[in-house]
Parts: C-alpha cells; sequence; structure tokens
C-alpha cells in the first residue's frame, strides 16, 4: 500500500511532463503539416548527379 505513495505522484509526474512535450511541440509548428512528409517520398527526383571525388582523402584502397 506504501508504494502508492510512490507511484502515484511519480505517474503524474511523468503525464505531465508528457502533456508538456505535446503543448510545447504545437505551439512550436512541429504539427503543422503532417502530409507533405508522407507524400515527399513519392516524389520521382531521380538519382542525380554523383558527389565529385574529395582529393584530399587520398586514393580509396
Amino acid at each position: 500500500m506504501t508504494i502508492l505513495f510512490v507511484v502515484l505522484p511519480l505517474t503524474l509526474l511523468i503525464s505531465a511532463g508528457a502533456v508538456a512535450a505535446f503543448v510545447w511541440a504545437a505551439r512550436s509548428g512541429q504539427l503543422d503539416d503532417l502530409t507533405t512528409p508522407a507524400l515527399r517520398m513519392l516524389a520521382d527526383d531521380g538519382p542525380g548527379d554523383p558527389a565529385p571525388p574529395d582529393p584530399s582523402r587520398g586514393p580509396d584502397l
């Protein structure tokens, strides 16, 4: 029974932290655009040009 004096405040503290993190994320704009990241993977950008070799690295062995 005495464990409730430890578990209950700990649970309330963790829950309050989760709510505070959600409110911070919602106010800072983290949840503004939910559709664009899901559709970005469908765009066909092509392979592109490979990066030129870095001469300061030396030869790859």
